[in-house]
């Protein structure tokens, strides 16, 4: 029997607000919908609003993230106040220090991508309407960037902030000063008490490690594109004007979303280049250069390895910044932070590029209160003219190699020396630590690549050991492995192409000549042509299968195959 009363569509219906959330909650059908949301505790009313993801990287093991639980809590309390309805998850995230030295480090970067990948999927399997991003560490922030582009919804990020620097007999520290003691101690200038004591006092509270390596580079770097406020990459964690911040980033985000902008309506070629120019004025780690080439390409843009070094080149050189000079991080706070930097830079930057809070890049450099000028020097006295981040090119880098040439010192920027091999991190970390390693030498660590490592470990343990033991001074290490953005000396890598891909690396042997300069950007081996192929092809039928990687690694290596296939877009001259 059929009833004669009219169906009421509109009964429990959300009205539509052209938001992705309305796939959510709008219409009869989606009941079910409602009800799981209902059994959060969630009312009718609060379901009209924007659906705001607090895209959180806290956990209790690395310090750089352990402050994000208190910060999301006011960057909700921020959004709820402008309207909008937050709903926090939390992603992954490593901590490269904890990470370093051993096996651990061959998931550092590869967590970047499942990091960009999982986001991806909670974003768009909810329909959010918008996110704000809550990261601090070396490869939480790229893979934000990475997903925040991809998915393209209103944006804005919130950096936990730096660390305070741990201090020792009047001498500031971090963790690369740290590990350098590491070396001191090898060299039986300091007695293991005294090595417990600095480990204690060298990192007093939580935050990002206080230099300038990846983790704050990458801070610089969200500010200067636009999607961050002003001074966010540099105040530090658990002060007012963090949690102040947080709030404000809270009602920012409801604001984007109403006006519709999204990051790729940012972040554009200018702006890319705005930031790879702030990075190379302050010293950055070299890793910008495999992070900022794959948050380019998520947002249409390829930026070649030839480019990175031309504007490098033309880019000067404005605060010595530990570890590349002595200044802590900190104290770029202090000194009027990112918004002082683009002020110095000038017209070296798009200043007509936008950013989340509504100023312009010029407008934030204009209202800058930069209080040190020497800390950060304006750019008509700089320390140096050119950047720094150096690419040179030659026989044993066909594809080019990169080195951060702020932390070189003057008698190091041309070296020629011969060749100590190691087939991995590991071997070379003993040979330093028992005094192995003739001073005029250059170290090579081969089979450290994204494929061969796998993973691109970064060679941070041996590059601290040679400081602390002094070979930095005299001695050079090439790698096919990457980097920490703590790294200074004469460290070259991302030698290109790897040796698991056959590139000259794999074909050096001890006692080859190996040649550096700096000032003409080249690195080459003094083994002739045939030669070097005879090498290869005796390597090539020796090489036999390599033992398949499982897991993520293994996702890893097939994914720089195919790059590897199509010839990569990043490592190329132009």
């Amino acid at each position: 029997m059929s009833s004669n009363k009219s169906v009421d569509k509109d009964l429990f219906v959300i009205p539509k607000r052209n938001l992705n959330s309305d796939e959510v909650v709008c219409g009869v059908d989606r009941g079910g919908h409602r009800a799981l949301l209902y059994s959060l505790g969630i009312e009718k009313e609060e379901m009209s609003r924007p659906f705001i993801a607090v895209v959180n990287s806290w956990n209790e093991i690395v310090p750089g993230c352990a402050p994000l639980r208190e910060i999301a809590s006011f960057v909700k309390r921020g959004i709820s106040e402008a309207g909008g309805l937050p709903f926090e998850f939390c992603t992954i995230g490593v901590c490269d220090g904890l990470a370093q030295g051993h096996r651990g480090m061959s998931y550092s970067l590869p967590s970047r991508e499942v990091i960009a990948d999982s986001i991806e999927i909670m974003l768009k399997a909810h329909c959010f309407d918008g996110a704000v991003f809550l990261g601090s560490c070396d490869k939480i922030i790229p893979g934000m960037l990475m997903a925040a582009l991809r998915v393209n919804i209103p944006s804005i990020f919130v950096q936990s902030g730096p660390m305070q620097n741990g201090c020792y007999k009047g001498q500031k520290l971090s963790m690369p000063s740290l590990r350098e003691y590491t070396g001191k101690y090898f060299e039986s200038e300091i007695s293991k008490e005294e090595l417990e004591k600095i480990e204690k006092r060298a990192m007093p509270t939580q935050g990002s490690c206080a230099m300038l390596g990846t983790a704050n580079s990458m801070s610089c770097v969200v500010e200067t594109l636009g999607l961050g406020l002003p001074m966010t990459a540099t105040t530090p964690p658990f002060t007012s004007q963090k949690k102040q911040e947080a709030v404000q980033a809270g009602r920012t985000i409801v604001g984007l979303i109403h006006d519709g902008i999204r990051p790729r309506d940012i972040v554009g070629k200018n702006s890319i280049e705005n930031a790879l120019r702030v990075g190379f004025a302050i010293g950055s780690s070299t890793n910008l250069v495999l992070h900022m080439s794959e948050i380019a390409k998520e947002a249409g843009i390829a930026v070649s390895l030839g480019k990175m070094d031309e504007i490098s080149a033309s880019t000067p050189y404005i605060s010595k910044i530990h570890p590349s000079g002595t200044v802590p991080f900190n104290d770029l706070n202090e000194a009027g932070g990112v918004p002082a930097i683009m002020q110095s830079l000038g017209g070296l930057l798009h200043g007509e590029e936008r950013t989340v809070s509504g100023k312009s890049v010029g407008e934030v450099a204009g209202s800058a209160e930069w209080s040190d000028k020497e800390i950060i020097r304006p750019a008509e006295r700089p320390f140096h003219n050119s950047g720094s981040l150096k690419v040179l090119w030659g026989s044993l880098a066909p594809e080019g190699a990169v080195v951060k040439q702020s932390g070189v010192a003057e008698n190091m920027r041309r070296h020629r020396g011969p060749a100590v091999v190691f087939e991995n991190m590991e071997a070379a970390v003993e040979a330093v630590e028992h005094n192995r390693i003739e001073k005029g030498s250059v170290l090579v660590i081969r089979n450290e690549g994204p494929v061969g490592g796998p993973g691109m470990r970064e060679m941070q343990l041996v590059t601290t050991l040679m400081v602390g033991t002094g070979l930095s001074d005299t001695t050079a290490l090439v790698t096919d492995g990457r980097f920490s953005g703590a790294t200074r000396g004469p460290c070259i890598g991302h030698v290109s192409p790897e040796a698991a891909l056959g590139g000259p690396i794999a074909c050096v042997r001890d006692g080859d000549i190996i040649s550096i300069d700096l000032n003409k950007g080249t690195l080459d081996i003094e083994v002739g042509k045939d030669e070097l192929q005879k090498r290869a092809s005796v390597l090539g039928a020796s090489r036999g299968d390599r033992p398949a990687a499982e897991g993520v690694l293994g996702s890893f290596i097939e994914h720089h195959l195919r790059r590897s296939e199509k010839k990569g877009k990043c490592l190329q001259r132009s």
